[in-house]
């Protein structure tokens, strides 16, 4: 029986949550995809492979030499141009893409959010007065708060981000979601932190620490997600499972 060739464009929950079940699907051989933006990457149940793909042409070519049938964008929401590559890849290859993306945060009542279009809006937005901010946007786009030298900056990551010693008053802080919301809080507490900067990723696995913030009346510099590709988009696990059980 020929099995499914799908890959998964990973680096989020969402693509390790739907490696893990189709580490038992007979009719489907998967391979996870990853970037390798992450030093020490979490183990994947199915075959894996990291790196990038050279853009777009360099992705269509491997679709076709992969003979990969089908292709599931399941990278950060904010993998903008990644996403792009994909959809121009499919495209051209004529292969079945679906992209599987978590929904965007939304404001709920308590919170405290300032809403922008760039890191350089977040900072900015931080104002002159000096304050601790929590730095949550991931490894990358640190030098945007290097033009704000007045804050204190705690900054958690999963790996060292380049540029933080362009900050002059930071704790680095090493770890790797889920968050639970008492570590949130006792986090934000011990540190002081009056302003939290994030990006609207979305989900479950960070989103303790927008509940944190409301909880304490943190304010939150609140980092609007690019414009999505124009594909066909789940964002629950069994819906994606149906797709590609039609795929096949």
């Amino acid at each position: 029986m020929k099995r499914l060739r799908l890959l998964i464009l990973g680096g989020t929950s969402e693509a390790s949550a739907l490696a893990r079940r189709l580490a038992d699907e007979a009719g489907v051989a998967p391979i996870l995809s990853l970037a390798g933006a992450t030093a020490n990457p979490a183990p994947a149940p199915i075959q894996q492979r990291i790196g990038g793909f050279g853009g777009a042409e360099g992705l269509a070519s491997y679709l076709e030499a992969e003979r990969i049938d089908a292709l599931i964008d399941a990278t950060h929401p904010f993998a903008a141009r990644m996403s792009m590559n994909a959809l121009a890849a499919a495209r051209a290859t004529q292969t079945p893409l679906v992209v599987f993306s978590r929904l965007p945060w939304a404001p709920q009542e308590g919170d405290r959010w300032i809403e922008v279009a760039t890191m350089d809006d977040a900072a900015e937005a931080l104002g002159s007065e000096r304050k601790t901010v929590f730095l949550t946007q991931g490894r990358t786009q640190l030098a945007a708060f290097a033009k704000a030298p007045q804050h204190r900056y705690v900054v958690r990551a999963i790996d060292r981000p380049a540029g933080i010693d362009a900050l002059p008053e930071c704790k680095l802080i090493l770890a790797r979601g889920p968050f639970v919301l008492a570590d949130e809080l006792k986090l934000m507490r011990d540190e002081r932190v009056e302003t939290l900067v994030t990006k609207n990723s979305g989900g479950s696995a960070t989103y303790a620490k927008i509940e944190a913030a409301r909880t304490l009346g943190v304010g939150v510099v609140m980092v609007r997600r690019p414009k999505p590709p124009e594909a066909e988009t789940l964002h629950d696990l069994d819906d994606v499972m149906a797709w590609i059980a039609r795929v096949l």
